[in-house]
Protein backbone atom coordinates (compact mmCIF):
# COMPACT_ATOMS: atom_id res chain seq x y z
CA UNK A 1 0.00 0.00 0.00
CA UNK A 2 1.30 3.46 -0.86
CA UNK A 3 -0.03 7.00 -0.57
CA UNK A 4 1.36 9.76 -2.84
CA UNK A 5 4.29 7.52 -3.81
CA UNK A 6 5.13 6.90 -0.12
CA UNK A 7 5.21 3.16 0.52
CA UNK A 8 3.44 2.15 3.72
CA UNK A 9 4.20 -1.56 3.36
CA UNK A 10 4.83 -4.03 0.56
CA UNK A 11 4.80 -7.79 -0.02
CA UNK A 12 3.15 -8.53 3.31
CA UNK A 13 1.57 -11.96 3.55
CA UNK A 14 -0.26 -13.65 6.42
CA UNK A 15 -3.13 -15.98 7.22
CA UNK A 16 -5.54 -15.93 10.15
CA UNK A 17 -7.10 -19.24 11.15
CA UNK A 18 -10.81 -19.38 11.81
CA UNK A 19 -11.43 -19.07 15.54
CA UNK A 20 -7.94 -17.70 16.28
CA UNK A 21 -7.04 -14.78 18.54
CA UNK A 22 -4.32 -12.56 17.07
CA UNK A 23 -2.72 -9.31 18.24
CA UNK A 24 -1.68 -6.82 15.54
CA UNK A 25 1.37 -5.10 16.99
CA UNK A 26 3.86 -2.51 15.79
CA UNK A 27 5.11 1.04 16.36
CA UNK A 28 3.01 4.08 15.44
CA UNK A 29 3.14 4.99 11.77
CA UNK A 30 3.89 1.50 10.47
CA UNK A 31 0.50 1.03 8.80
CA UNK A 32 -1.61 -0.95 11.29
CA UNK A 33 -4.62 1.33 10.77
CA UNK A 34 -4.09 1.25 7.00
CA UNK A 35 -4.06 -2.54 7.08
CA UNK A 36 -7.28 -2.63 9.11
CA UNK A 37 -8.91 -0.19 6.65
CA UNK A 38 -7.92 -2.49 3.79
CA UNK A 39 -9.41 -5.51 5.56
CA UNK A 40 -12.62 -3.52 6.13
CA UNK A 41 -12.59 -2.48 2.45
CA UNK A 42 -12.29 1.22 3.28
CA UNK A 43 -9.02 1.35 1.30
CA UNK A 44 -8.09 -0.51 -1.86
CA UNK A 45 -4.52 -1.85 -1.80
CA UNK A 46 -2.20 -0.29 -4.37
CA UNK A 47 -1.18 -3.79 -5.41
CA UNK A 48 -2.03 -7.33 -4.41
CA UNK A 49 -5.19 -8.72 -2.86
CA UNK A 50 -6.67 -10.43 0.17
CA UNK A 51 -9.69 -12.60 0.77
CA UNK A 52 -11.75 -13.84 3.66
CA UNK A 53 -13.48 -17.19 3.87
CA UNK A 54 -16.79 -16.82 2.04
CA UNK A 55 -18.95 -16.79 5.18
CA UNK A 56 -16.87 -14.22 7.09
CA UNK A 57 -18.93 -11.48 8.72
CA UNK A 58 -16.92 -8.66 10.29
CA UNK A 59 -17.64 -6.75 13.46
CA UNK A 60 -15.65 -3.67 14.50
CA UNK A 61 -14.99 -2.13 17.92
CA UNK A 62 -13.28 1.30 17.73
CA UNK A 63 -10.75 2.99 19.97
CA UNK A 64 -12.27 4.34 23.16
CA UNK A 65 -14.17 7.55 22.47
CA UNK A 66 -15.42 9.43 25.47
CA UNK A 67 -19.11 10.29 25.26
CA UNK A 68 -20.33 13.57 26.69
CA UNK A 69 -21.79 13.33 30.19
CA UNK A 70 -25.05 14.83 28.89
CA UNK A 71 -25.47 12.17 26.17
CA UNK A 72 -29.13 11.20 26.60
CA UNK A 73 -29.39 7.64 25.20
CA UNK A 74 -29.47 4.68 27.55
CA UNK A 75 -26.98 1.85 27.06
CA UNK A 76 -29.76 -0.31 25.57
CA UNK A 77 -30.81 2.43 23.13
CA UNK A 78 -27.18 3.02 22.14
CA UNK A 79 -26.61 -0.68 21.44
CA UNK A 80 -29.73 -0.66 19.26
CA UNK A 81 -28.64 2.32 17.14
CA UNK A 82 -27.55 0.07 14.26
CA UNK A 83 -30.83 -1.86 14.32
CA UNK A 84 -33.88 -0.75 12.31
CA UNK A 85 -35.63 2.31 13.73
CA UNK A 86 -38.84 0.33 14.25
CA UNK A 87 -37.87 -2.30 16.81
CA UNK A 88 -39.76 -5.57 16.32
CA UNK A 89 -39.97 -8.11 19.12
CA UNK A 90 -37.23 -10.10 17.41
CA UNK A 91 -34.96 -7.04 17.26
CA UNK A 92 -35.55 -6.21 20.93
CA UNK A 93 -34.77 -9.83 21.78
CA UNK A 94 -31.50 -9.62 19.80
CA UNK A 95 -30.53 -6.38 21.61
CA UNK A 96 -31.25 -7.94 25.01
CA UNK A 97 -29.21 -11.02 24.06
CA UNK A 98 -26.15 -8.89 23.28
CA UNK A 99 -26.62 -6.82 26.43
CA UNK A 100 -26.42 -10.10 28.36
CA UNK A 101 -23.37 -11.23 26.33
CA UNK A 102 -21.59 -7.94 27.12
CA UNK A 103 -22.50 -8.05 30.85
CA UNK A 104 -24.62 -4.90 30.49
CA UNK A 105 -28.13 -6.25 31.11
CA UNK A 106 -28.23 -5.04 34.74
CA UNK A 107 -27.36 -1.46 33.74
CA UNK A 108 -29.09 -1.26 30.36
CA UNK A 109 -31.20 1.74 31.42
CA UNK A 110 -28.21 3.78 32.60
CA UNK A 111 -27.46 6.72 30.30
CA UNK A 112 -24.33 6.23 28.20
CA UNK A 113 -23.09 9.61 29.44
CA UNK A 114 -23.08 8.26 33.00
CA UNK A 115 -21.45 4.90 32.16
CA UNK A 116 -17.82 4.17 32.96
CA UNK A 117 -15.22 3.90 30.22
CA UNK A 118 -15.28 0.10 30.37
CA UNK A 119 -19.08 -0.01 30.21
CA UNK A 120 -19.05 2.29 27.16
CA UNK A 121 -16.55 0.04 25.38
CA UNK A 122 -18.66 -3.02 26.15
CA UNK A 123 -21.65 -1.15 24.70
CA UNK A 124 -19.65 -0.64 21.48
CA UNK A 125 -18.88 -4.36 21.53
CA UNK A 126 -22.56 -5.25 22.03
CA UNK A 127 -23.40 -2.95 19.11
CA UNK A 128 -20.90 -4.85 16.93
CA UNK A 129 -22.29 -8.22 18.09
CA UNK A 130 -25.81 -7.25 17.02
CA UNK A 131 -24.96 -8.24 13.42
CA UNK A 132 -23.79 -11.68 14.61
CA UNK A 133 -20.22 -11.39 13.28
CA UNK A 134 -17.90 -14.40 13.25
CA UNK A 135 -14.83 -12.14 13.23
CA UNK A 136 -14.20 -9.04 15.35
CA UNK A 137 -11.57 -6.36 14.81
CA UNK A 138 -10.70 -4.46 17.99
CA UNK A 139 -8.96 -1.27 16.90
CA UNK A 140 -7.02 -0.03 19.97
CA UNK A 141 -10.24 -0.76 21.84
CA UNK A 142 -8.55 -0.89 25.25
CA UNK A 143 -6.57 2.35 24.88
CA UNK A 144 -7.40 4.87 27.65
CA UNK A 145 -9.18 2.26 29.78
CA UNK A 146 -8.03 1.55 33.32
CA UNK A 147 -6.47 -1.90 34.01
CA UNK A 148 -9.69 -3.34 35.46
CA UNK A 149 -11.78 -2.22 32.47
CA UNK A 150 -9.15 -3.63 30.08
CA UNK A 151 -9.33 -7.02 31.75
CA UNK A 152 -13.14 -6.97 31.79
CA UNK A 153 -13.29 -6.25 28.05
CA UNK A 154 -10.60 -8.76 27.09
CA UNK A 155 -12.04 -11.49 29.34
CA UNK A 156 -15.33 -10.97 27.55
CA UNK A 157 -13.59 -11.18 24.15
CA UNK A 158 -11.90 -14.43 25.22
CA UNK A 159 -15.26 -15.80 26.37
CA UNK A 160 -16.88 -14.93 23.01
CA UNK A 161 -13.99 -16.61 21.20
CA UNK A 162 -14.35 -19.78 23.26
CA UNK A 163 -18.17 -19.87 23.26
CA UNK A 164 -18.85 -18.83 19.66
CA UNK A 165 -15.46 -19.45 17.95
CA UNK A 166 -15.34 -15.77 16.94
CA UNK A 167 -12.05 -14.92 15.22
CA UNK A 168 -10.35 -11.95 16.91
CA UNK A 169 -7.86 -9.43 15.50
CA UNK A 170 -6.77 -7.07 18.29
CA UNK A 171 -4.80 -3.95 17.31
CA UNK A 172 -2.84 -2.80 20.35
CA UNK A 173 0.34 -1.32 21.78
CA UNK A 174 -0.24 -3.11 25.07
CA UNK A 175 2.09 -6.10 24.72
CA UNK A 176 1.50 -7.46 28.27
CA UNK A 177 -2.28 -7.41 27.67
CA UNK A 178 -1.80 -9.14 24.31
CA UNK A 179 0.40 -11.79 25.97
CA UNK A 180 -2.33 -12.41 28.53
CA UNK A 181 -5.23 -12.86 26.11
CA UNK A 182 -4.00 -13.49 22.55
CA UNK A 183 -2.61 -16.72 21.11
CA UNK A 184 -0.84 -15.29 18.06
CA UNK A 185 0.69 -12.06 16.84
CA UNK A 186 1.28 -10.11 13.66
CA UNK A 187 4.14 -7.63 14.07
CA UNK A 188 4.14 -4.87 11.45
CA UNK A 189 7.31 -2.77 11.29
CA UNK A 190 9.45 -1.12 8.59
CA UNK A 191 7.05 -2.27 5.87
CA UNK A 192 7.25 -5.99 6.66
CA UNK A 193 5.13 -8.31 8.78
CA UNK A 194 6.15 -11.12 11.11
CA UNK A 195 3.75 -13.76 12.42
CA UNK A 196 4.11 -16.14 15.35
CA UNK A 197 2.90 -17.28 18.76
CA UNK A 198 2.30 -14.47 21.27
CA UNK A 199 4.23 -16.34 23.97
CA UNK A 200 7.35 -16.11 21.79
CA UNK A 201 6.96 -12.44 20.81
CA UNK A 202 10.20 -10.54 21.36
CA UNK A 203 9.60 -7.41 19.28
CA UNK A 204 10.28 -3.96 20.66
CA UNK A 205 8.79 -0.65 19.58
CA UNK A 206 11.74 1.32 18.23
Amino acid sequence: MSFDKKMVFSDINFKLKRGSMTALLGPNGTGKTTLINILMQLHTPTKGSFRFAQDTKLGYVPQFRNIDAEYPLSIAAFVGLNAPLFKTGKTKQAINKQLVEANLADIKNVRMGEASGGQKQRAYLAQALLDNPNMIILDEATASLDPTAKDELMSLIKHLNQKHAITVLFVTHDVPLARKYMENYLYLNHGVIEQGKMAQFEGAYE
